[in-house]
């Protein structure tokens, strides 16, 4: 169902992989591993799997982003080769995530002229998890951080840190829209205060981002070019 601009205080937009690419580069960085790491794991591992589950145990010591994404990456390498992995791969590790935190922010596209279109009839905020610097310079080097009255980078999107956001932001949960790529993230723990969510899917999903049952009605749009015209804009 459509809503109207007027229905909401503040329209927040999710970043990584909702204004830019993401998931791409960690994707390719999952399989350059696999390529550096493969050659010595035992026979019947598969790689991928046991990383992903290394960083479903580190989330909660270390966070998400590209820095705590390269120490899972290591710890995965030296246990699943029972710690016979040279040195010198865990040097190329290593530096695959320093890549990763220097590289150009690609925006996708429509996302400029969405934001100024919808920021000229309401307040925008960016509400983002992560690596508090990596992400910082995403906003600032995108060239679209003059959009939004208030960025927010979190630890966590759940419920709770939804509701700290929003009392920063002065605003009701009613009155709240929250637009991203991830059901998990941007738009069950919204649905779950109260607030508002649009789902706009990415062409990729992180493993851990992944929810594959849920009884919520979840709003989705094709793309970010659609949300003016959700909005009644156009």
């Amino acid at each position: 169902m459509s809503r109207r601009v007027d229905d909401f205080d503040v329209v927040a937009f999710d970043a990584d992989d909702t204004l830019w690419e993401s998931e791409d580069h960690f994707q390719a960085a999952e399989a350059r591993f696999a390529e550096l790491v493969e050659p010595y794991t035992p026979r019947g591992i598969d790689v991928l799997d046991a990383l992903h589950a290394v960083e479903r145990l580190d989330i909660a010591s270390q966070g998400y982003g590209v820095k705590a994404f390269t120490l899972s990456m290591v710890r995965a390498a030296i246990s699943m080769t029972n710690a016979e992995v040279p040195t010198a791969v865990i040097g190329q590790i290593v530096e695959i995530g320093a890549s990763m935190l220097v590289a150009p922010v690609h925006l996708l596209d429509h996302v400029p002229e969405v934001l100024d279109r919808v920021g000229r009839e309401t307040r925008l905020a960016l509400v983002t998890k992560g690596d508090l610097v990596h992400q910082t310079r995403k906003v600032t080097t995108s060239g679209l951080e003059h959009h939004f009255v208030d960025v927010e980078i979190v630890l966590e999107k759940d419920p709770s840190t939804y509701e700290r956001v929003l009392q920063r932001l002065g605003v009701s949960a009613d009155r709240f829209c929250m637009i991203g790529n991830s059901v998990k993230s941007d738009v069950l723990p919204v649905l779950a205060i109260g607030g508002h969510a649009v789902h706009i899917p990415y062409h990729l999903t992180w493993e851990l981002e992944i929810v594959d049952d849920h009884d919520d009605d979840v709003t989705e749009l094709g793309s970010i070019a659609d949300v003016p015209a959700w909005l009644g804009l156009d």
